[in-house]
C-alpha cells in the first residue's frame, strides 16, 4: 500500500482571512512522505504539479488534522477532488476514541518521547522574512512525527499523550486502516 504522509504550512493565519474555512489561506510549503520510496519531498506553490503526480499515486494520505485543515485547503489548488483519495487523519482517529482532540505535539510527547520543533506561527513569520529552509526543516519534522505516530499506532492500536497530569493511554481501532479503497479521482497525468 502506497501511503503518503503530508503537512501544510500557510503563509497566512484565520485571523489574517477574517474566517476560519481552511480554504481562505494560502499554502506556502507541503512536505509529503512517500512510502514506496521511503523519501521525503517538499513543495512551494509552483511546484505542485509534481506533488499531483504524487497524490494521485497514493493509496491512502495520512497527516493529523488533515481531513479537516489539510485537504480542503490543497484541494484549493488542485484541479480534481482529493477527497476521492482514501485519507486517515490521526486526530479525527484520536478525536473519535477520545471524545476531544489532543495536539500533535502532546502525542508526540506521550507517544515517541520527543516534541515538535515550532508551531505554525513561526512558520508563517518565516514565510514572511523568505527563510524558506526553516520552514521546510519545521515542516519536515512534523511529517516525521505524524509517520511516527502512526506506525506506533499501527503496530500497538493505541497511542498516548501528555498533559500536566501524565501519560495517557487512547485506544484506537487500526484494523481498516490499511484497507485499499479504489480512488476515482480526476487525474492530472497524461494517458
Amino acid at each position: 500500500m502506497r501511503k503518503i504522509v503530508l503537512d501544510i504550512e500557510t503563509k497566512n493565519t484565520f485571523r489574517d482571512t477574517g474566517s476560519s474555512d481552511p480554504r481562505m489561506l494560502d499554502i506556502s510549503l507541503l512536505v509529503a512522505y512517500d512510502s514506496h520510496t521511503d523519501t521525503y519531498y517538499d513543495y512551494l506553490e509552483d511546484e505542485f504539479s509534481g506533488l499531483w503526480k504524487l497524490l494521485e499515486s497514493a493509496d491512502m494520505i495520512i497527516g493529523y488534522n488533515s481531513d479537516h485543515f489539510d485537504i480542503p485547503l490543497l484541494n484549493k489548488y488542485y484541479p480534481g477532488d482529493l477527497h476521492q483519495i482514501k485519507s486517515l487523519d490521526i486526530l479525527k482517529e484520536i478525536e473519535k476514541s477520545l471524545g476531544k482532540r489532543i495536539r500533535l505535539d502532546a502525542v508526540a510527547d506521550g507517544t515517541l518521547g520527543k516534541k515538535k520543533s515550532g508551531n505554525g506561527l513561526d512558520a508563517i513569520h518565516w514565510w514572511k522574512t523568505g527563510e524558506i529552509e526553516k520552514i521546510k526543516r519545521y515542516c519536515k519534522d512534523d511529517v516525521k512525527i505524524t509517520k511516527e505516530v502512526y506506525e506506533y499506532a499501527l503496530k500497538h492500536k493505541h497511542l498516548k499523550y501528555r498533559d500536566l497530569e501524565g501519560v495517557h493511554t487512547i485506544a484506537l481501532d487500526t484494523k481498516d486502516w490499511e484497507k485499499k479503497r479504489e480512488a476515482s479521482v480526476n487525474f492530472t497525468l497524461p494517458f
